[in-house]
């Protein structure tokens, strides 16, 4: 017998540490200046490198970034990249704009619906107009690239690893957040010397980032989560 049902949690049941740990996280989007020892960012990778894998090919590669300058870099570049696309884009600028760009605009937000949404695309405005941080002028970066020799979906397995470390990260007392946007610059041959200079073979494409440091402030409050439907048989 089926039946669908919003999840009611009755058990009497204490919560345990990995579930409080994975109840308090939140996405952290203000930094302290203050630097990650080193130590506590290869505890970091190490619940990254422990994350499941399809067939264990753990088809991922880690760069992590703490020189200002190269962050600066990266931020300046993503920065510069998202204002040649808003540019191409953003139809809404003039009368003229809008007459010649709209179809052209409308078939890439159609093609790339999944990173021109509404949410991405808004953020995108925002850093070209340079008034949102890309990094959130986090202090350290790590960056995840996708073996895509991988087996079976890749992509799944970087985001399980890359949760891995945003929990471990939280129960060390770090604040994180996932930003995906600035990726797409590093895929492209503009962006070829960061790559090298990251030491990035050919083969792994650039999937997401995790801003990493101290928050500041108190982040812990509690946010909308939707309930899923879920189906049981019983």
């Amino acid at each position: 017998m089926a039946s669908s049902t919003a999840p009611n949690i009755t058990e009497p049941l204490e919560w345990t540490e990995v579930e409080k740990v994975i109840l308090t996280r939140r996405s952290t989007r203000a930094f302290k200046k203050e630097a990650i020892p080193d130590y506590m960012i290869r505890r970091i990778l190490e619940a990254g490198r422990f994350a499941p894998s399809a067939g264990n090919s753990q088809p991922w590669r880690f760069a992590v970034v703490k020189s200002p300058e190269i962050l600066s870099a990266m931020e300046a570049d993503a920065v510069k990249i998202s204002k040649r696309m808003m540019f191409v884009l953003d139809y809404t600028r003039s009368r003229l704009r809008n007459i010649l760009l709209k179809p052209i605009s409308k078939f890439f937000i159609r093609l790339r619906y999944n990173e021109l949404h509404p949410v991405p695309f808004g953020l995108l405005a925002a850093i070209a107009n340079e008034r949102a941080p890309v990094f959130h002028h986090a202090p350290a970066l790590i960056l995840l690239f996708e073996d895509q020799r991988g087996v079976s979906c890749p992509a799944t397995d970087i985001g399980i690893c890359g949760e891995n470390m945003v929990l471990a990260a939280h129960s060390l007392g770090l604040g994180t957040c996932y930003i995906s946007l600035p990726m797409e610059p590093l895929k492209m041959p503009l962006m070829a010397g960061f790559r090298k200079k990251l030491g990035i073979p050919s083969r792994f494409e650039a999937v997401t980032s995790l801003a990493l440091g101290y928050p500041k402030g108190k982040i812990d409050s509690v946010v909308r989560r939707d309930t899923p439907v879920t189906t049981w048989f019983r």
